[in-house]
């Protein structure tokens, strides 16, 4: 995928997206010393130091990996398996001078410590009138495709859009993750950090210093005439491989890149549809009162007159992820689904 962003970085060496996301808590730890991180098995569980080394696997995506050799156990901490109480913990401590970062392994497991997030996180500094700052970063993973089925496998930053007072983030690459991340950590408020599972392994051009990306903020990854497509996280590629396909059909789209859930960028879109005169949103999340739901009626408010077809969107369909493979490949929105959604709207 080539985005305005990579090509600005050109010439960088290219890392994996994991690594982007290890090296940013990396750099921002050495940078504060209040910064913490904890969650389940991020240093290899109970550890083990025969021979002077911690043994730390960083965790089953392996995005903590040396951390705890490097700031230690005060700063790294493996905790129980409770999502209420170490999500609580450390809502707790960003309260009270720490910027803790806690990574929830799965977004399925929110229902555990959404109490914490909802009546905590997400209203302390509102309801103290600003005197408490709550910088808490909450990392977690989303995404289908990998048959684990439906407790491991959904994509439910839809629900974090609908609470005010958190704030949420879905990085599409290595650049935009480290840049987002850090951003997340610095925020004196809480963000929620979505990663995809499928963008692990993936590579790109982010540079070696720490920099980052405002929240909040949209980008255009390819530019175009004749529609507009927003991605969201993964579907980010799929609306640029759409995009490719139906250039060689004369059909020029516009790809826009959503990089934040909360708050969203809704100027960037209407901007584009204004100009490209007609929409479609990829969300892997499902339906109903979903992100790709809400970004469609925004534009049907605020640019009704310049759309040439209806806002429409390409989304999961309304049931839980498949275990079956097959059923779970026809359950993400894919390249062929978008492009026969385009071809409908220019067909009406």
């Amino acid at each position: 995928m080539t985005t305005t962003a990579s090509l600005a970085t050109s010439g960088t060496r290219e890392i994996q997206f994991r690594e982007a996301v290890n090296e940013c808590l990396r750099q921002e730890m050495a940078l504060d010393d209040s910064v913490i991180i904890m969650g389940e098995e991020i240093a290899g569980g109970a550890g083990r130091e025969d021979q002077g080394v911690v043994d730390a696997w960083g965790g089953p995506f392996r995005t903590t990996v040396g951390l705890i050799q490097e700031f230690g156990r005060d700063r790294v901490l493996d905790t129980p398996l409770s999502e209420a109480a170490f999500i609580g913990a450390a809502i707790g401590a960003s309260s009270t001078g720490l910027r803790a970062v806690a990574e929830l392994m799965f977004i399925d497991f929110i229902g555990v410590c959404m109490d914490q997030l909802v009546n905590n996180a997400a209203k302390m500094r509102y309801m103290f009138g600003g005197q408490v700052k709550v910088p808490f970063t909450m990392m977690t993973r989303i995404g289908a495709g990998f048959g684990a089925a439906a407790q491991h496998s959904e994509s439910y930053y839809s629900i974090f859009s609908h609470f005010p007072g958190l704030k949420g983030v879905v990085p599409s690459d290595a650049y935009t993750a480290k840049g987002l991340l850090a951003a997340a950590i610095r925020d004196d408020d809480p963000v929620v950090f979505f990663e995809h599972k499928g963008l692990y392994g993936e590579k790109g051009p982010v540079p070696e210093e720490s920099y980052v990306l405002p929240i909040g903020k949209a980008r255009t990854v390819r530019a175009g005439t004749d529609i507009t497509l927003v991605g969201i996280s993964k579907m980010t590629w799929v609306c640029t491989a759409a995009a490719e396909e139906l250039a060689k059909s004369g059909i020029d789209a516009e790809v826009i890149d959503l990089l934040s859930v909360s708050p969203i960028d809704y100027d960037h879109v209407i901007d584009s549809v204004k100009r490209t005169h007609r929409l479609v949103v990829v969300d892997e999340d499902t339906p109903i009162c979903s992100l790709a739901g809400d970004i469609c009626s925004r534009v049907a408010e605020e640019a009704f007159d310049y759309l040439d077809a209806p806002p429409s969107r390409v989304t999961a369909p309304h049931t839980p992820v498949p275990y079956s493979r097959v059923l779970e490949n026809n359950y993400v929105p894919n390249e062929a689904r978008v492009i026969s959604t385009v071809e409908k709207l220019f067909n009406r």
